[in-house]
């Protein structure tokens, strides 16, 4: 098994056991955004930083999944760049890269609409990567 197989496993395992530690609502919320991230992009890395927070990238970071008490948030990075018809991007508003979506409890996400900014965001960090 070659290095980068055996540290996705092991991130994957390490997101498997934060979902796992989470019993309430939040824990079957990022397991389900995750089950769309990588319905959406097949290929997605699987990684963890920053203390212990799932971070799912392909040609660069899409996107965190980061747990709060009150919410579940999936940073992107280059949210600012990515078109958001369906308006899911409803945190970090302000800023000039990254904009996120907050989900709370009870919260649906629409799940087409969330795959298709997978899809963007994976095409946009493609397309930066070519240009290097």
């Amino acid at each position: 098994m070659a290095k980068d197989e055996v540290q996705d496993q092991a991130a994957s395992g390490l997101i498997d056991a934060k979902i796992a530690s989470l019993v309430d609502w939040r824990g079957a919320t990022l397991a389900r955004l995750r089950a769309l991230i990588r319905e959406a992009d097949p290929d997605v890395v699987e990684e963890v930083k920053w203390r212990g927070v799932p971070v799912w990238s392909h040609g660069g970071i899409i996107c965190t999944g980061e747990t709060y008490k009150s919410v579940v948030k999936l940073t992107f990075m280059k949210g600012a760049s990515l078109a958001d018809p369906a308006g899911l991007f409803n945190s970090s508003l302000e800023g000039n890269a990254r904009r996120a979506i907050d989900i709370r409890e009870g919260e649906v996400i629409d799940e087409s609409a969330f795959k298709a900014l997978i899809g963007e965001a994976v095409a946009l960090n493609m397309s930066s990567k070519k240009a290097r």
